[in-house]
């Protein structure tokens, strides 16, 4: 049982995972419920959205609000939550290249099995948002160095990602990229390619190098399919948004209802059901646990 008896190693497998021929999908948790629910489904991988944490312990945008240490306590209680790997987004690594090494021990010891840090000017907005800043190129390479080093396993991922594509545009974004993996990054995330062609432009960049696509919903990345991206030989895919936005969209409409009505009567049939609320979040195991070890 994740977080009771065991804890959270799925860096090695992460890495394997990365190596298949077809990409890996990895949906965004916003919290632990959100997390233990896309591993129901079947994920093999999730992943900890900065824009949903924002969301979730805020009720605010992705705009750089959220400090490190609540970062990664979010990442914590996630990894903990599960039993498949956890990849967290770091935001620009908190700092200077010293920061940066204090954060990767933190999400490393917190049980996630990789980070993605960016070169934004803090502080930052979410990649899919106006007005962003980078910092130079030099500085994000000492970043990606010093994350490198700090790792204590090499199974611990660096996923290196540049906003630079709003700014400078996307050869300079790509040449940015080079620059991060020559300085050690295991992953390249360009971000929010505004075109299939651009799309298209990362893949045949970087042939045989692990890539990230963030298929932001309602972004600005066009929307593909996974055998598109697969063809374009992309290895893993994000998609940050789908439960926050479902799970929005749901409580919205039923609290309309329970406000309208004064009860939740109207809207029993699209609850879960207690009983199944409880076995999602592991009474079961729960229980077992406690046969197990009462006087």
């Amino acid at each position: 049982m994740a977080g009771v008896l065991k804890r959270n190693d799925g860096r090695g497998r992460l890495r394997e995972m990365l190596a298949r021929p077809e990409p890996l999908l990895a949906p965004g948790a916003y919290d632990s419920l959100s997390a233990r629910l896309i591993e129901q489904a079947g994920f093999e991988v999730v992943y900890m959205t900065g824009f949903g944490t924002s969301a979730s312990l805020l009720g605010r945008p992705d705009v750089g609000l959220l400090s490190f240490g609540e970062m990664v306590d979010n990442a914590r209680r996630i990894a903990h939550a599960v039993d498949v790997p956890v990849i967290a987004d770091a935001d620009d690594g908190y700092g200077s290249p010293i920061n940066v090494i204090r954060t990767v021990q933190e999400y490393e010891a917190a049980g996630v099995a990789a980070i993605h840090i960016e070169d934004q000017v803090a502080p930052k907005k979410c990649g899919h948002m106006q007005n962003k800043h980078v910092v130079e190129a030099d500085e994000m390479v000492q970043k990606v160095r010093a994350a490198v080093e700090a790792r204590r396993s090499d199974d611990f991922l660096i996923i290196a990602r540049t906003d630079a594509r709003a700014v400078e545009g996307l050869d300079r974004a790509l040449e940015r990229a080079r620059r991060y993996r020559e300085a050690g990054a295991d992953v390249l995330f360009v971000e929010a390619p505004e075109s299939e062609d651009e799309v298209v432009a990362v893949a045949k960049a970087f042939p045989g190098v692990p890539l990230l696509l963030n298929w932001a919903e309602g972004g600005k990345t066009p929307p593909l399919s996974r055998e598109r991206l697969q063809e374009l030989g992309y290895s893993l895919i994000l998609f940050p948004l789908s439960a926050l936005f479902l799970a929005t969209h749901a409580m919205r409409e039923s609290l309309v209802q329970l406000r309208m009505h004064g009860s939740p009567l109207p809207i029993m049939q699209r609850l879960t059901g207690f009983q199944e609320f409880l076995d999602i979040t592991g009474l079961p195991e729960i229980r077992e646990l406690d046969r197990r070890f009462a006087h």
